[in-house]
């Protein structure tokens, strides 16, 4: 175990300031390179405790834009348009990458870090979606996947696209004029 110093407030961790003991690969590749943490040496200690009011002004000027960006950002809805099969099953899934670039195009500037995903989107439909803009504020953005515009355009109202196509299929009654069509098509007999 590595003993850390959290230089802000890490999910599932601890707050800024914090002594932290962390695997040596946590820290290596993920808290050290990030800049979320340094090593508790007593040199690191010292200077996070001369540091500590300037590092916690950043961290609240921070926290601050995130949420004026929050309070825009929650509840907008995005559509990615992708192929998938008759049941609704996406051929591929949605990721992070694919969401970042989504809200970005919707007018905010969102990392695929900043993506929280439990499992990847593999069905058509409205998907919420969590985005962490800091530390301490997290929005949800609702993902609309469908095959067209016109189905997002459904399912933003509440209509389930493949059902109403169902539907639309099993509720025409065959008629003889129906019949009629491909015989008009050929010619005279």
């Amino acid at each position: 175990m590595v003993e850390l110093i959290l230089l802000e407030r890490v999910e599932k961790l601890g707050q800024m300031g914090q002594l932290v003991n962390v695997k040596p690969g946590y820290a290596r590749n993920y808290l050290l390179p990030q800049k979320k943490a340094m090593r508790a040496t007593k040199e690191n200690l010292a200077y996070f405790e001369s540091q500590r009011t300037q590092l916690e002004a950043v961290n609240l000027e921070r926290k601050s834009e995130a949420e004026l960006v929050g309070r825009k950002l929650d509840g907008v809805s995005v559509v990615i348009v992708r192929q998938a099969g008759e049941s609704g099953q996406l051929y591929g899934s949605v990721s992070a990458r694919d969401l970042a670039d989504a809200v970005t195009e919707a007018g905010f500037t969102v990392e695929k870090r900043q993506i929280v995903l439990d499992r990847p989107i593999k069905n058509l439909g409205l998907h919420a979606v969590r985005v962490v803009l800091h530390p301490g504020v997290s929005v949800t953005v609702t993902a609309n996947i469908a095959q067209s515009a016109e189905e997002a355009r459904m399912q933003a109202q509440g209509i389930d696209p493949l059902a109403a196509r169902e539907e639309e299929e099993a509720g025409e009654p065959f008629s003889g004029e129906r019949a009629a069509r491909p015989a008009e098509s050929e010619g005279p007999a």
